[in-house]
C-alpha cells in the first residue's frame, strides 16, 4: 500500500512574507479534499524560530475535516510544543526534526 504525505508546512515556513491565516486554511482545505493519507500542516514551535507557524492552532481550528479521511501531522521541537499539539485531538501524528549532526540539531531546536 502506498501512502501519500503532503507537506505544505515545509514550503510555508520558508516564506519570509507573512501568509495570512485565511490563505493557509484555504490551501490546506483544498489538500484535504484531494485525499492524501497525511498532511503535515503546521508546527508548534517558537514563533521566534519560525514566525510563519505562529498561527498553527488558529489554522487547525478553521480546517474542514468533516469530509476528509486525511490525517494531520504537526511538527514539534520540544516538550512545550508537544504539549500544545496533543491538546488538539484532530492531530494524528507528531513529527520531531532529528539530525545525526549535533550542530544542525542544536540550531534546529
Amino acid at each position: 500500500m502506498i501512502k501519500l504525505i503532503e507537506c505544505p508546512r515545509d514550503a510555508m515556513q520558508g516564506i519570509r512574507e507573512w501568509i495570512p491565516t485565511e490563505k493557509k486554511v484555504a490551501y490546506i482545505n483544498q489538500l484535504l479534499e484531494v485525499g492524501f493519507d497525511t498532511i503535515d500542516f503546521g508546527s508548534f514551535v517558537s514563533p521566534k524560530a519560525i514566525p510563519q507557524m505562529k498561527d498553527t492552532a488558529a489554522v487547525l481550528e478553521q480546517l474542514n475535516l468533516s469530509s476528509s479521511s486525511s490525517k494531520l501531522l504537526a511538527i514539534v521541537a520540544n516538550q512545550r510544543g508537544a504539549n500544545a499539539a496533543v491538546a488538539h485531538e484532530e492531530i494524528t501524528y507528531l513529527g520531531y526534526p532529528f539530525s545525526i549532526s549535533e550542530t544542525f540539531q542544536l540550531r534546529n531546536t
